[in-house]
């Protein structure tokens, strides 16, 4: 069986009245390592940070003689487990009305989910794995690890990531598949996000699929992405017989902008509904906000201070991180000892205040033109 069904909350609020549990996966915590060259990327697109963006990088080159090294740098997302875990549980309660599971899925690290299980011990330990390939990398969501053998598998997931063997990843693959309550799914699959063109991305996924593709038991629908990226996700998911599954892909403070839905009392069963094909998969009304707008705000969420940070990284400058030339990786913090940001730092952070303001995001939502439009 392959049933697959989609739902949108502004067309039927009382759907979800036919089933028990929300769930939420794909969302990262502050044990993700995000590359800082994210943040330009997603700003030159956008024609109100544009010229922003390039006139300090501009500034910076004329003060040093150098360019921006962005990829010696990196950043964390605001929210430690704990809090990342209640802003989805809270909007599956709250807004849905219905019990809450929620997986969070971090990059290449499962420490999110080890801190958790001490308040929520049901909490599934799951994983957001990077797998070089080729020219590129593709993401897989592994959900619900076997507590007992999670260090070792882990260890093993690091060393394919560092020195991938397309034998060694099919047979890690393949164990993992052998445990009937563990969820294997491939994570915005046809996302460039190495930037190797779109044609080459599609090359590779279908080469990718060839190696790997029995072991996947979804595609991920994906919270951030396109309308038109998600249905092509679908139509490929109807080509290799596989159901599609939501993804939020939260790294800010908006909650998850898809879940699944289900009768699952709990996640092991909701494991079996999806390798058995049955997936229903609820986009909620942030997914058709301008995606300028939505990445604007969580420009601002990473570049906000959070006084009630469970680690006590209370100023941003705590969650990003430069590796130094002495090789140490040192935060803005500790390398900002003056307790005094750059001006060219400063005045980018006081503009993404401005365009944080609730009276001109309103504004903007109004002016910009790129609402997500959802039609089958």
């Amino acid at each position: 069986m392959n049933r697959s069904r989609l739902h949108f909350y502004w067309k039927d609020r009382r759907f979800a009245e036919r089933f028990r549990t929300g769930v939420s996966l794909h969302s990262h915590t502050l044990f993700s390592r995000e590359r800082l060259d994210l943040i330009p990327r997603y700003a030159m697109r956008i024609p109100i940070l544009r010229e922003a963006v390039t006139h300090r990088l501009r500034r910076y080159r004329e003060r040093t003689g150098q360019e921006v090294d962005f990829g010696r740098a990196w950043w964390t997302p605001p929210l430690p487990p704990r809090q990342a875990h209640d802003l989805e549980r809270t909007q599956i309660e709250q807004r849905l009305d219905l019990e809450a599971l929620v997986s969070l899925t971090d990059h290449d690290s499962i420490e999110a989910g080890l801190q958790l299980s001490v308040v929520d011990p049901a909490a599934p330990l799951s994983v957001e794995w990077t797998v070089p390939f080729g020219a590129s990398f593709f993401h897989l969501g592994l959900h619900n690890l076997p507590r007992d053998s999670a260090a070792g598998i882990m260890a093993r997931l690091s060393e394919l990531t560092a020195q991938p063997k397309p034998e060694a990843v099919r047979e890690m693959l393949g164990e993992l598949d052998a445990r009937h309550d563990l969820l294997i799914v491939f994570n915005h699959p046809l996302w460039d996000e190495k930037g190797i063109g779109l044609e080459g991305h599609r090359r590779l996924f279908e080469e990718f699929m060839g190696w790997f593709g029995r072991y996947f038991h979804a595609f991920e629908l994906n919270g951030w992405r396109t309308w038109a990226e998600n249905r092509a996700v679908m139509r490929a998911a109807a080509v290799h017989g596989k159901p599609v599954i939501s993804g939020g892909d939260r790294h800010g403070l908006e909650p998850n902008a898809n879940v699944n839905l289900t009768n699952a009392g709990c996640f092991e069963e909701f494991v079996e509904e999806i390798r058995a094909g049955i997936s229903d998969v609820l986009f909620l009304p942030q997914y058709r906000e301008s995606r300028t707008l939505r990445t604007i705000h969580t420009i601002g969420d990473i570049l906000r201070d959070n006084a009630r940070h469970e680690f006590g990284w209370v100023r941003w400058t705590d969650r990003i991180f430069y590796r130094c030339n002495d090789g140490v990786a040192r935060n803005l913090t500790e390398l900002w000892r003056n307790g005094k940001e750059p001006a060219v730092v400063l005045s980018f952070v006081k503009l993404m205040a401005l365009l944080d303001n609730h009276q001109v995001r309103s504004a903007l939502r109004v002016a910009l033109p790129d609402r997500e439009e959802v039609a089958l």
